[in-house]
């Protein structure tokens, strides 16, 4: 801070000195007396006594005569000079002063309009308090910090680590702090940096999972998971890994998996926990959620009656595989439902439902018309080629199909 000022200081001298000091320096003026110039006068007016002789003894023309006039006039007027010296001085001292008072003022209301002094003292006393916010924040002591202390909190945290170097602990604290402010990017990149310090830090990566919950991607609660699994690892019983997991199953619709991780953070509450009717409460949501699907997936299932015709009963592949399978009339060319069976006799009955998705989201319910297929393939894949057998059925409208006969009778060539 010191250095800042000097170095303001220093500037606004030498704006001073290019300033004042033209009007302070007195300016050195030759000074010719009244008696040089009265010779100068009289050497002319002699010179013109020649001139005029030698006009008359006809030494010289008219013409000549009157240019060597002009000539001498002008040679006077040349070395002629002001009879008094010039003082530079005189009032010069007050327009040095003005100028300075100019420069001075001019200086002042333009640091004041765009200088940063108010954000300069507030980072002073950022420093200043950063221990007392790492007590109030870490330790729980006094009240909770405001949301211009944080600012300030991470504005001191910033300054350590750029002058002491590396801190894990400075690190860990600064993404902390990111996240309360709602400073997702930076939490992810403090946290990065604790990370790469030591990778085994648990709270570290717990605190970088509640982030990438709050971004919400697929990507995000994916990588969230991976860190979660890997603090349940090291330790089994970490209520906040528990809870978060619970979380990112429950966005992800991981029934399930969500059921199970609320009930384990059940078990380890006192029924006086604020907590404990919240979480009592998500798992009935869940329970009644699962009823739901299992009605729905219910209601979704199609019995498919698969037979082979007589012309192709000859014309099976060996070992072949048999592919039951929906798709949706109009939309993705993937299938929505699946069945594939490496032992069958036909007739058979197969029913698809969606239990036999493929990917979460795309499966029977998800459609309204669909086209079902059956086909015995040469090998695992459900691509169609050369020799395979296979059978259509005409578009269906998937809510009032429950049964269907299908008769596969087309040698794919």
């Amino acid at each position: 801070m010191i250095l800042m000022w000097a170095s303001f200081a220093l500037l606004t001298l030498i704006a001073l000195l290019f300033v004042m000091l033209p009007f302070l320096k007195k300016e050195r003026v030759k000074t010719i007396t009244h008696n040089a110039n009265a010779e100068l006068i009289s050497i002319y007016e002699q010179r013109l006594v020649e001139l005029q002789n030698d006009l008359e003894n006809q030494r010289i023309d008219a013409q000549n005569y009157s240019e060597s006039v002009i000539e001498l006039k002008r040679r006077l007027l040349n070395e002629l000079s002001p009879e008094k010296s010039l003082n530079s001085r005189g009032n010069n001292r007050i327009f040095a002063l003005t100028g300075g008072a100019f420069v001075i003022a001019l200086t002042g209301i333009f640091y004041s309009m765009t200088g940063n002094q108010q954000q300069i003292s507030a980072w002073h006393d950022a420093m200043d308090n950063l221990a007392e916010y790492g007590e109030r924040a870490v330790m729980q002591k006094g009240e909770p910090l405001s949301e211009n202390e944080l600012q300030a909190f991470a504005l001191a945290l910033r300054t350590k680590l750029s002058q002491t170097g590396d801190d894990e602990i400075a690190w860990m604290l600064l993404g902390r702090v990111a996240m309360s402010l709602n400073e997702f990017d930076m939490a992810q990149q403090s946290f990065d940096k604790a990370l790469q310090m030591n990778p085994a830090n648990m709270q570290v990566l717990i605190s970088y999972s509640q982030v990438l919950l709050l971004e919400g991607s697929e990507a995000s609660m994916t990588r969230a998971a991976g860190m979660l699994s890997k603090v349940l690892q090291e330790e089994p019983q970490n209520l906040d890994a528990i809870s978060l997991l619970a979380l990112i199953a429950y966005e992800r619709k991981d029934w399930v998996q969500a059921k199970a991780a609320f009930e384990v953070l059940l078990a380890s509450m006192d029924k006086a926990d604020t907590r404990y009717n919240m979480i009592a409460q998500r798992i009935s949501e869940i329970e009644q959620q699962q009823a739901q699907n299992v009605d729905v997936t219910k209601s979704a299932a199609i019995k498919v009656t698969v037979n082979v015709s007589t012309e192709l009963k000859n014309k099976q592949p060996e070992n072949g595989i048999l592919f039951v399978f929906a798709k949706a009339l109009n939309g993705s060319p993937m299938p929505i439902a699946v069945a594939k069976l490496n032992e069958y006799q036909f007739p058979i009955t197969v029913e698809l439902s969606d239990a036999n998705s493929m990917v979460a989201g795309l499966n029977l319910s998800s459609a309204e018309d669909i086209v079902i297929t059956a086909r015995i393939s040469n090998d695992d894949s459900v691509m169609p080629s050369s020799g395979e057998l296979e059978g259509h059925s005409a578009a269906l409208k998937r809510e009032s199909t429950r049964q269907l006969q299908l008769q596969i009778d087309t040698l794919i060539p």
